[in-house]
């Protein structure tokens, strides 16, 4: 029972949010909604605010919002409202605005949840210490050893292993100075020896995180992965989970294109079952891990749609901007063609998530 009502919050939560998104900026310039329901099919209960009709409907995944001449200019306008309070016969910036900020309000979500990890939780860091020297490398050449702490590189501090990759990759081949603390015998605990070495990094090439190979400069060590966690204050947390937010719009914009470059195999695309096992084992794990996952779910959900699919909101963008370069709207045929076309291809992606999903429960059952 747990599994499920996390599942329904999860995904529901995020979907609302999305609709939220619409709903605040369409209200903001004065746009008609007719409804505003939190979840979908048979309305439970309902009452009226203003002219908006708010529900809350039987399925609980996600939720809608039905703008005023959303549909066209054709649309007969509910009673209520008046024609200038019509979707279609707004200017293409706000309806730009309108259809992007459902996308938005899922990277803004994804900043909340990642603010409320760094703050409940604090900043995980893997500790740039030594584990492991590769033979014949820079980093053998110069002396260092298990066990070391990289203190500094060329005097500017590092705190974590990211980085001092990130510093030893940048420097372009150029010879490092590295500050590091050696522990004066094994077991040693606080007692360490300062010592100064240079190494001389090398160019190698490295997986990535997508699997190809890409040119970096390397010394040639393995972190211990050992990790330290460091408390935040409630300003602090908000800069830290603005980074990790961040961090996960980057990688999921990069898988997208990686997928799309095919890369990224199609048979690790996921679907409604994926994400209910993923968030049924988060759930078992605990809050931190359920949240982080809710915060990557809603960076998935915003990105995916700003794809320029037509049936998706990227698609309504792509129209405004359109209108908005060109001075007149895509004609209604082509419009109609192309809605047509990304309808298919979104019904496509479907059908290939959930074979994945079923494959994957297949191969995990025998």
């Amino acid at each position: 029972m747990t599994t499920v009502l996390a599942v329904i919050i999860v995904l529901g939560g995020l979907i609302f949010f999305h609709e939220l998104g619409h709903f605040v900026v369409a209200r903001g310039f004065g746009m008609g909604v007719s409804v505003f329901s939190l979840g979908f099919g048979p309305k439970i209960l309902k009452f009226k605010g203003g002219k908006t009709e708010y529900a809350l409907s039987l399925v609980p995944l996600g939720g809608y919002v039905s703008l005023v001449g959303e549909d066209g200019d054709n649309e007969e306008i509910p009673e209520g409202f008046t024609p200038e309070e019509s979707f279609s016969l707004r200017p293409a910036w706000q309806r730009l605005l309108v259809a992007a900020s459902g996308p938005l309000a899922n990277m803004l979500l994804a900043w909340l949840l990642c603010w409320a990890l760094a703050f409940g939780w604090g900043a995980a860091a893997m500790l740039p210490e030594v584990g492991a020297v590769n033979e014949k490398s820079p980093a053998e050449a110069a002396g260092l050893k298990a066990g070391d702490r990289i203190v500094s590189v060329n005097g500017g501090s590092v705190e974590s292993w990211d980085a001092l990759a990130e510093a030893i990759n940048g420097s372009g081949g150029s010879p490092l100075l590295l500050e590091i603390a050696r522990p004066a015998s094994p077991g040693a605990g606080t007692d360490f020896t300062t010592l100064n070495v240079v190494v001389q990094p090398s160019q190698s090439v490295r997986k990535s995180i997508f699997g190809e190979e890409e040119s970096a400069w390397l010394i040639g060590v393995r972190a211990t992965g050992k990790a330290v966690v460091r408390p935040l204050d409630f300003r602090s947390a908000a800069l830290e989970g603005a980074n990790q937010a961040g961090r996960m719009i980057s990688l999921t914009w990069r898988s997208f294109v990686k997928l799309a470059q095919r890369v990224v195999p199609l048979d690790q695309v996921g679907g409604p079952i994926m994400i209910m096992q993923l968030v049924s084992a988060q759930a078992d794990e605990g809050l931190a891990g359920l949240l982080a996952l809710t915060a990557l779910i809603s960076v998935n959900l915003g990105i995916l749609n700003l794809l320029p699919i037509p049936v998706l909101d990227g698609g309504q963008i792509v129209f405004c901007l359109w209108e908005t370069i060109f001075r007149r709207p895509l004609g209604k045929k082509v419009q109609g063609c192309a809605v047509r076309v990304g309808l298919a291809l979104l019904v496509c992606l479907m059908l290939l998530a959930t074979f994945n999903d079923i494959w994957r429960l297949v191969k995990g059952a025998g």
